[in-house]
């Protein structure tokens, strides 16, 4: 649940003086000590930056320059409007050619005024994961900076009588140019493992390649990599083709967020899944089908056991991470093409096509009995929770998707009812199956 009432001075200066309260320390002890181990290698970084580095007027136009761009683009994503989440943007573009064409230590301090513009000028996002963004990007950028200058040192040019970069000429010499995409990959690869290392931490059962290893995310990045490279490459030639470039940099990240937009309208923002409307539009594509082909299909009503009183007791920080948590269950036990969705507080649903009676009924004891093995760690102690689950079957309990979810649900109270933590069907004597338990033995054991 999300708070939408601002807080008072006084809930701020209680929240100040109370660490334990930060948003920070409600993350998994892993979780914290990994972001504050990485803000504190790049302030300790920056610290020795500045002692080492001499700043020149030129280096300072061109860093000017480059963060200016991208604060075009922070205002133009604040425009369009920003989904929920974790959003892919184009501001690679602007790392790049600080990353190539400045010493280090502005690799570390250029991405503080665009990430603060981002905070107060598009969205208020949790103080720490705003920090944590910024300093994966700090430390990917120093890295690849670092690796850059010692493999094309360069000097401080001076172009077309324009102030250019730091190594320009080098960087557009054909030495240059291999180590200028040697890095830049570089630079991506060390941003989104970073980012992938914090996403396993704080979600240990999400697959390495379905967080930001899918091919899509591949293919941003390889788009990112290259613009950033053209964009670099212009800046070594003239600050002022920057105004060439800063218009179809917007163009394609407005592309992207429209995208991303869309997708959001389909999604649950806490759970990733698809949420009632476009689980609903999807189902009824899918129920059309199996009425016409005559094969079989089955809906599924998923509730949490007991959710009110994990959010009394813990909090609706950690109610949030057990949504997500069974939303992750749910989605590893099931099939590519069944269709799975978030129907509104602690109840999911799934459609299952081609399942007959059987099959789901198989499909639903395994989710439960998935759900029940999950355990959410929480400050010194882990969170549990099981599921009551209804079943219908497509022209057993109906032959429409409004017939079909009231059978469902009706199975569901009667799970409940019978002591939860359970899978039932709405008809279970009529139709021969009988109603299964936490206690029973599996279907085949039973001769079911």
């Amino acid at each position: 649940m999300t708070l939408t009432r601002h807080p008072t001075a006084e809930s701020n200066c209680r929240v100040l003086f109370r660490p334990r309260e930060w948003a920070l320390f409600t993350q998994p002890r892993a979780v914290v000590g990994y972001v504050v181990t990485l803000v504190a290698v790049d302030v300790l970084l920056a610290v020795v930056g500045l002692c080492t580095t001499v700043l020149r007027a030129e280096e300072l136009l061109t860093a000017a320059a480059v963060v200016a761009s991208g604060a075009v683009c922070v205002e133009a994503m604040r425009r369009l409007g920003m989904p929920q989440g974790m959003v892919r943007d184009l501001l690679g573009t602007w790392w790049i050619p600080v990353v190539l064409l400045l010493p280090p230590l502005y690799a570390l301090l250029t991405p503080i005024p665009l990430y603060l513009l981002m905070q107060y000028r598009i969205q208020r996002a949790v103080v720490f994961r705003r920090v944590f963004s910024a300093a994966v990007v700090a430390l990917a950028g120093f890295s690849a900076s670092t690796v850059f200058h010692a493999l094309v040192p360069g000097p401080v040019v001076l172009l077309d009588g324009v102030a250019g970069a730091a190594g320009g000429s080098a960087l557009i010499s054909g030495e240059g140019i291999g180590a200028a995409v040697l890095c830049a990959v570089l630079f991506t690869v060390c941003n989104t493992v970073l980012i992938a290392g914090a996403l396993r931490l704080s979600v240990p059962e999400e697959p390495r390649r379905t967080t930001v290893w899918d091919s899509e995310s591949l293919l941003l990045d390889a788009v990112e990599v290259c613009v950033g490279l053209i964009v670099s490459v212009l800046c070594a030639l003239s600050l002022l083709l920057l105004l060439v470039v800063l218009p179809p940099v917007l163009l394609l990240q407005r592309s992207l967020l429209f995208q991303q937009l869309q997708t959001a309208a389909r999604t649950d923002p806490k759970t990733g899944l698809l949420n009632a409307v476009a689980w609903e539009r999807v189902a009824k594509t899918e129920l059309a089908r199996a009425l016409r082909t005559g094969c079989p299909l089955a809906v599924l009503i998923v509730d949490i056991d007991h959710f009110k009183k994990v959010n009394d007791t813990h909090g609706h920080l950690i109610g949030d991470q057990v949504l997500l948590g069974v939303a992750t269950a749910l989605n590893h036990q099931l099939r590519q093409y069944d269709v799975v969705g978030r129907f509104g507080g602690e109840e999911f649903v799934v459609l299952l096509p081609g399942a007959d009676m059987a099959e789901a009924c198989r499909v639903a004891e395994r989710l439960r009995t998935r759900v029940g093995r999950t355990a959410l760690p929480v400050n010194d102690t882990t969170v549990t929770v099981t599921v009551s689950i209804g079943v219908a079957l497509l022209r057993v309990h109906g032959r429409d998707l409004l017939e079909l979810m009231a059978a469902a649900d009706l199975a569901l109270y009667r799970a409940k009812d019978s002591g939860r933590d359970r899978v039932c069907l709405p008809v279970a004597k009529a139709v021969g199956i009988p109603v299964r338990s936490a206690n029973d033995p599996p279907a085949e054991a039973r001769g079911s």
